[in-house]
């Protein structure tokens, strides 16, 4: 039996880790079996690899560099956890995923897509989410949330312009992928963005079903 993977994607400030939470509870009420992980991450080794590229050790980094470590943290995710989870009929919970390469490292970094589906398809094959929860919210809006929050990483300290470039690639993804996309307003309040990932989380599982 095969398992289901699920994605939650979104820039700063856009609510991933509570809603995140949300889903999870979701589940567990459902009593599915479930793992949650994130990227870059996941396993001891593809944290060590979040470490360098959230941190401010090296910024400046090259982007292909940035990129390939992005990759190499995925195929020890996918390697050790992923794939195994799915192979037990599991469900992965997994907070960002490739569509975040594509956001940020293709839109925000400017890196050509079709690089990035080069490396897509000879580290995950055909693997690819069967939901993915995109929350969306204006730049503007999101980085003032995430300012209340912890000191910036290497990424939350691009300028506007920057987000503005990986919110529309990730709405670009969501048009070319209308059959596993799902937009979720995240500019209103909480309960509000709660119901719409209860709607289309009933609406997937009813179909699945």
């Amino acid at each position: 039996m095969n398992g289901i993977f699920i994605t939650v994607e979104g820039s700063e400030g856009a609510g991933k880790s509570t809603n995140m939470a949300f889903v999870e509870d979701y589940l567990r009420k459902a009593e599915r079996e479930v793992v949650v992980t994130r990227e870059p991450g996941g396993t001891p080794l593809a944290e060590h690899i979040r470490e360098v590229l959230l941190g401010h050790s090296y910024d400046g980094m090259a982007s292909d560099c940035e990129l390939l470590l992005m990759f190499a943290a995925r195929a020890e995710h996918l390697d050790k956890v992923i794939r195994p989870a799915l192979a037990a009929g599991k469900i992965v919970l997994c907070d960002r995923f490739t569509d975040a390469t594509y956001a940020y490292q293709g839109g925000g970094r400017g890196i050509p897509m079709d690089r990035i589906a080069i490396l897509e398809q000879w580290v995950q094959g055909t693997l690819r989410p069967d939901l993915t929860l995109f929350l969306d919210l204006p730049v503007a809006d999101g980085m003032k949330r995430a300012g209340q929050r912890s000191a910036p990483d290497r990424f939350e300290v691009q300028q506007l312009e920057f987000f503005d470039r990986v919110r529309a690639a990730y709405l670009e993804l969501a048009r070319q992928h209308p059959q596993r996309y799902r937009v979720i307003d995240a500019s209103v309040p909480l309960e509000q963005v709660q119901m719409q990932l209860l709607t289309q989380l009933d609406a997937f599982f009813n179909n699945a079903n």
